[in-house]
């Protein structure tokens, strides 16, 4: 009789996973939150879009430059204390920045708030692979994504409707409370979730991890395309709400709405990615979803109206994440033993280019214009599908080989 192994496998796994989505959800309300309301942030202190749109690119700066420290933190601190610490670090520099009084201090806030959320996406992630076994991964990871993308879509949905009703230091100072009281339930949850085999780790391993991946041809290549992905796709993002107020709709529930549609479309990507991926191919993703990606930059490039947009941002999430998806794949092949340190990496050069983009957009559209720079962009994207198609082959990670 085999009646247990009936059940099913989504009922196996722990309680604990449903607290690290409730992490992940509530780090990535973050994210985007502060795109919407750029225009009235510049407004209040006098500065131009341009300069506002530094808030998102030092936000993703300092995520990026904490990757390569978190595992350690992680294995001396541990995974769940270190998510709970975090996700306390990022509340309190909300709440800070809602009652910044000049433009240094708010940019402060942002390096904290990055520093916090830069500690808990990928640490969630690995903590998942801890808790859950290899045959039910595939389903816990699709949840914790599940709970990020959630995050981000109300994170700039409802930071529109909150920045017309309560203005711009209303979002920052609901945003952190939100946070805070997730760390208490996330430190509650964690209560009695233990680890089957806590990783250890030493600064040698560490140091070897780092070899075996940068022997991998592929390596590279995933880091630099993710490098132009972050650069050219979500370093527009803080520019939206001001092409929308050049059209005349100022409402930030409306620039929010539009900006939601990207992590609508990669929700879409997430239901039917099983029925696309038999069709296409990996190759066949990355071309078609570089180019959808591509065409809506060309079609938002000429200004039509927020409906429009909208469904321009959705159809670029669905095809950013058709490649993108496909990349993370590549990545976390590139070392077996060394596969967290490999996504640290990836989420590293990846968030370096969010860096890179909004002052690559912001010099592109004070000199050439939003025309061409949004067509350059749309280039970049199509050669890359093409390139990754051509260049990326599954290969066996280095340290498998021996």
């Amino acid at each position: 009789m085999h009646q247990t192994v009936a059940r099913p496998q989504d009922q196996r796994l722990p309680p604990a996973l449903n607290v690290i989505a409730l992490t992940s959800f509530a780090a990535s309300l973050s994210g985007r939150a502060l795109d919407p309301v750029l225009p009235h942030i510049a407004d209040d202190f006098g500065i131009t879009i341009a300069t506002a749109a530094s808030f998102s690119a030092v936000f993703a700066f300092t995520f990026a430059i904490v990757q390569p420290l978190i595992g350690a933190a992680a294995d001396v601190f541990g995974k769940a204390r270190l998510m709970i610490a975090c996700l306390v670090i990022l509340g309190i520099a909300n709440i800070i920045g809602s009652l910044a009084t000049s433009f240094p201090l708010l940019f402060a806030s942002r390096i904290l708030a990055g520093i916090g959320s830069g500690g808990v996406f990928p640490v969630t992630l690995g903590l998942t692979a801890d808790l859950v076994a290899p045959d039910k991964r595939q389903v816990a990871i699709g949840r914790t994504l599940a709970g990020s993308m959630t995050g981000n879509l109300l994170g700039a949905s409802v930071s529109g409707l909150i920045g017309d009703l309560l203005g711009w230091r209303g979002v920052l100072a609901i945003l952190g409370g939100v946070v805070i009281v997730a760390a208490i339930a996330v430190a509650a949850g964690f209560r009695g979730a233990q680890l089957a085999r806590p990783p250890r780790t030493s600064l040698r391993a560490l140091r070897h991890g780092y070899r075996t991946i940068f022997t991998n041809p592929n390596a590279r290549i995933c880091y630099s395309v993710v490098f132009i992905e972050g650069c050219c796709v979500l370093g527009l993002f803080p520019f939206i709400a001001s092409f929308l107020f050049d059209l005349g709709e100022t409402s930030l529930s409306v620039a929010g709405i539009v900006i939601a549609g990207f992590a609508i479309g990669g929700l879409f990507y997430t239901m039917t990615v099983s029925r696309f991926l038999p069709r296409l191919g990996v190759k066949g993703m990355m071309i078609t979803g570089a180019t959808l990606v591509g065409l809506q930059l060309i079609a938002t490039a000429f200004g039509p109206s927020w409906q429009i947009q909208f469904l321009c941002l959705l159809m670029m999430g669905w095809g950013f994440y058709m490649i993108h998806g496909c990349i993370q794949v590549f990545a976390s092949e590139l070392s077996v033993e060394a596969r967290a340190t490999a996504m640290s990496l990836h989420s590293f050069f990846f968030f370096m280019g969010q860096t890179v983009g909004p002052i690559a957009y912001g010099f592109g559209l004070a000199h050439g214009g939003k025309v061409a720079t949004l067509l350059t962009a749309a280039v970049c994207m199509i050669l890359l599908g093409f390139a990754c198609a051509r260049l990326l082959r599954q290969r066996a990670p280095s340290d498998a080989r021996v």
